[in-house]
Order: C-alpha cells, then sequence, then structure tokens
C-alpha cells in the first residue's frame, strides 16, 4: 500500500458549499416543475439522489446559486439524520439545489474519483470520519459543517485502483438495482391485473364473493424463546414484502410485545396506518424469527393460494380501503383489526379467471421472493467487501 497517500478531503475537492438558510426556501417557493431541492428523503437510496423532489422556478434556484450542485457532487447532510450520503447521477436534471440540513462537495476528477468517493463515504471509515464532530446538543448535526467536511482524511490508492474499486461496488449495486427494478415491474402489472380481473371484470360477470375470512387466519402463537438470541421483527422492520433486518439480539433483550411466532408462507400485516406499507410475505423458514404483536400474522387455510391473497391484500385499491377504516377508528392510531381484513369480499368474474390469477401470482411471487434472495446475498457480499477495498485489505487488479 506504498502507493497509498493519506490526504484531506480539501485537498482533493475544487469547491464545498452549505445549503441555504431556511428562510431563503420556504413552502412557497416550491412548485410542480423546475429546478429539483434535494432533501434528506432523496438521500435514502444507496447510490444516487432520487425519489420524490419539490422543486423551484429557474429563477428561484439562480438566487440561490451558491448552493447549487451538479452531475457527480456528492451531497452530505449535516443536520436531522446524519450520515447520508448520495451521488448526483448524470442523465437526470442539469442541476439541483441542496436544502438547509445538506452540504456538496464536488471533487477534482485528477486526484479523486466521485464514485469512490461515496464509497468511501458509505464506509465505517467514512461515516466515523463524517460523524465524528456530531454536535451532542439538540437537533443532531454536525458541529462547523464545511470545515469538518473539508477535515475528513481519507487514505486514497492511485486514480486507476480508485476507479477498479468503485466498479466493483457499481457492478454489484447495478445488479441489486435491476433486481429491484423486476420485483416493481412485477408487482405494477399484479395491481393492473387485479384492477382487471377483480373490478373491471367482476362487475360485468360476477359468479359469486369470496370472503377472505374464509382463505385466511390469524394466528397469535407465543414463540418458546429457547434460544439466547433471536431475530425480532417490529413493524418498522418490514415494508412492502422485505423483511429489512435479519441480525440476531439477545432474548433476555426483547421489548414487551415480542411476542409472535411465525412460520414460511405467513403474511405480516401491521395493525396500524395500513397506507404505511408495513407488510411481508415469508418466504424463508423462519423458527429464528419474533414478531410484534401489532403484527398480524396471516396464515392460509390451504383453501386458495397464499400468493393470491398477498397480491389482493397489497393491492392499492384494498390498502386505501383498509386506511379509510383504520382512520374511522378512534385511539392514538389510525389502526385496524383482523375482524375488518375478515370481511373483505372478492368478486370472482369466472373460475378461469380466478385459475389464471393464481396461476400468475404464484408465479410471480416466487419470481420476487427468489429476487429478494438474490438482492441480499448481493448486499452481504457488497458490505463484505466495502471496508475490505475501503482500507486496502483486498486489493484489486487495475490498468
Amino acid at each position: 500500500m506504498s502507493e497509498w497517500r493519506k490526504c484531506k478531503l480539501s485537498e482533493v475537492a475544487v469547491k464545498f458549499a452549505m445549503g441555504p438558510f431556511g428562510s431563503n426556501i420556504k413552502a412557497e417557493n416550491f412548485t410542480n416543475i423546475g429546478v429539483p431541492v434535494i432533501r434528506g428523503t432523496n438521500l435514502n437510496y444507496y447510490r444516487y439522489v432520487d425519489g420524490e423532489f419539490v422543486y423551484l422556478t429557474e429563477e428561484k434556484a439562480n438566487q440561490l446559486k451558491s448552493s447549487n450542485c451538479f452531475p457527480g457532487d456528492i451531497v452530505v447532510t449535516h443536520r436531522g439524520t446524519l450520515g447520508q450520503v448520495g451521488l448526483i447521477p448524470f442523465g437526470k436534471f442539469d442541476r439541483y439545489v441542496i436544502s438547509q440540513s445538506g452540504m456538496k462537495v464536488t471533487v477534482n476528477p485528477e486526484f479523486i474519483d466521485s464514485n469512490f468517493l461515496l464509497y468511501f463515504f458509505k464506509s465505517n471509515i467514512g461515516q466515523n470520519e463524517l460523524l465524528q464532530h456530531e454536535s451532542q446538543v439538540g437537533v443532531p448535526s454536525i458541529s462547523n459543517p464545511l470545515t469538518s467536511l473539508k477535515s475528513v482524511s481519507l487514505n486514497l490508492p492511485p486514480l486507476p485502483e480508485q476507479k477498479a474499486i468503485a466498479s466493483i461496488l457499481s457492478s454489484l449495486d447495478d445488479k441489486i438495482d435491476l433486481l429491484h427494478r423486476q420485483n416493481k415491474t412485477l408487482e405494477a402489472m399484479a395491481e393492473t391485473l387485479f384492477r382487471q380481473w377483480f373490478v373491471e371484470e367482476a362487475e360485468i360477470q360476477s359468479e359469486n364473493q369470496l370472503i377472505l375470512g374464509e382463505l385466511i387466519e390469524s394466528v397469535s402463537i407465543t414463540h418458546k424463546l429457547q434460544t439466547d438470541t433471536i431475530i425480532f421483527l417490529n413493524t418498522s422492520d418490514i415494508y412492502k414484502g422485505d423483511v429489512l433486518i435479519n441480525s440476531q439480539v439477545n432474548v433476555d433483550s426483547l421489548p414487551g410485545q415480542a411476542k409472535k411466532s411465525i412460520q414460511r408462507n405467513d403474511i405480516l400485516f401491521s395493525e396500524i396506518r395500513p397506507a404505511n406499507g408495513r407488510w411481508a410475505y415469508i418466504h424463508f423458514d423462519a423458527e429464528d424469527y419474533v414478531v410484534s404483536t401489532k403484527l398480524m400474522v396471516l396464515r392460509s387455510k390451504g383453501f386458495l393460494s397464499q400468493a393470491f391473497v398477498y397480491f389482493f391484500l397489497t393491492n392499492s385499491q384494498t390498502v386505501d380501503w383498509l386506511q379509510l377504516l383504520a382512520e374511522s377508528r378512534s385511539g392514538t392510531f389510525p389502526q385496524i383489526t383482523f375482524d375488518q381484513l375478515r370481511d373483505l369480499k372478492i368478486n370472482i368474474p369466472s373460475k378461469s379467471i380466478l385459475s389464471n390469477s393464481i396461476e400468475w401470482c404464484e408465479s410471480a411471487l416466487k419470481k420476487i421472493n427468489s429476487n429478494s434472495i438474490q438482492i441480499r446475498t448481493l448486499e452481504t457480499l457488497r458490505d463484505t467487501l466495502l471496508p475490505k477495498l475501503m482500507s486496502g485489505e483486498v486489493r484489486v487488479d487495475y490498468p
């Protein structure tokens, strides 16, 4: 590693900038089109700045010229959710404006590759550098944000090696992104097909109805907790089909609501705020999982495909209806019960359509689950390689 050199970020960057003062961007400045504003929600993605944007007019963005940023820039939060980092992608917008809680760095491409810097900040080494100046008072923030960012220490390999490292990690992320897009496409197809099968055609030629309670039951079997550690799933640990964590915790430290056992092919569905998307399909053996009492464990009665039930439950029309029911109840949170789920009616237009829909649902869910397994495998590989590549423990060949 003799060719690696230690330096400060200020030595390999050409520009640093903060977001504007709060009074310079107000809600009334936002428009439907224009120059996108990068907020914390746009940094919730692993690599790129993305998601739903709010916009400013070109004139307003020009007034905030010092807070403009461009493709290839790195954006970092200095207030609120610390440690968020995103690379501005090429090919979407010509420029952006950083929000009040952000700052940006423009690299010198002769010294450092912007993709390499992104992955550096994603590594535990980079996160420690970003957070070492965290203020311990009030709202989470970085003290003297620009000074702190400029003083970040890097152990920098030669530029060709930087590019080779970034290429390896990017290739893994490209595969992960492709699998995510495939899953979103299948979910969108399910949305469209369910509307066609069970709303439009059913209104024309409905022969009968199914009651959801005929197909599933709510299971509440207390986990025996016979091991020292276990994986605990709360409502926040699942999202639109995916289980977000798989880390073990000590049984002695479990909260009181960690009660329910689950098994393969169960559907987990949060009682609280259905519109938040806190549901998951368990496509793996789950003896080492325990879940919150705020998650309904929905198990098939064996009369119809559980894949069909899953797509019906997570269809936007079903979710919107459940959200209305939740909001109509008095209580601290908008909440539903299994009794409300059980009474949901499914219009069936014909046996042939039902048979075709079940076949499609099973095939689609199998593909989604397979993709999800591949995503987790690739993420684990990336997260294992990342610190080793950034520290030089693992070296790569480069031209």
